[in-house]
């Protein structure tokens, strides 16, 4: 059953004629595990929030393949979605190669995208959007939808305090979106 909040993602995805182009684009590619997630679908969210429309200034690819060791697919992905959409900044990542670069030891290594998103600084990032075989809008949260519809932007506890707080920093996130609730987790435990 589709929760009161996936039903108004969809609404929001299914009226924005560039996103649905964006997941059309990559529901074309022969990548597993894939999902666009990110600034994608959490700023698409904060915009209907705060009436207003910002651009896309990237747009994050997932996919998890624990054999694609030299990230080949990514590249290969990244320039047919380039062919199809070549105004998009894309940024494709093989999830199973990332707890490398987010400096997360081999115990910790991801097991799904979905697994990966558990891991990223802010809970309401973690959310990710696909079209299915049929064309219908799949959406994967961790966290949930909830906190994302409430304007919030929420530490995750898995992720480093600081790195938290630079993104907030540098993205501009409470100038763009000036209604938005930080909620600091970890100080609350």
């Amino acid at each position: 059953m589709i929760d009161k909040y996936q039903h108004r993602l969809q609404t929001l995805l299914e009226n924005d004629p560039l996103r649905m182009e964006i997941l059309r684009a990559v529901s074309t590619l022969d990548l597993p595990d894939c999902w666009v997630a990110a600034g994608f679908v959490r700023n698409l969210v904060w915009d209907h929030l705060h009436h207003k429309n910002t651009r896309l200034n990237d747009v994050d690819v997932i996919y998890y393949c624990q054999s694609d060791t030299q990230g080949q697919l990514a590249i290969n992905a990244t320039e047919q979605l380039h062919e199809k959409l070549p105004k998009v900044n894309w940024q494709v990542k093989n999830q199973a190669l990332m707890h490398n670069k987010n400096q997360h030891n081999q115990h910790n290594q991801y097991l799904s995208s979905i697994d990966a998103m558990t891991f990223w600084p802010e809970q309401e990032t973690a959310v990710a959007v696909a079209l299915d075989a049929r064309g219908d809008i799949s959406v994967a949260a961790p966290f949930g939808l909830r906190p994302l519809f409430k304007g919030s932007i929420t530490v995750n506890p898995k992720a480093d305090e600081e790195i938290f707080w630079q993104r907030i920093q540098q993205k501009s996130w409470l100038t763009s979106w000036p209604k938005l609730l930080v909620i600091n987790s970890h100080s609350d435990n």
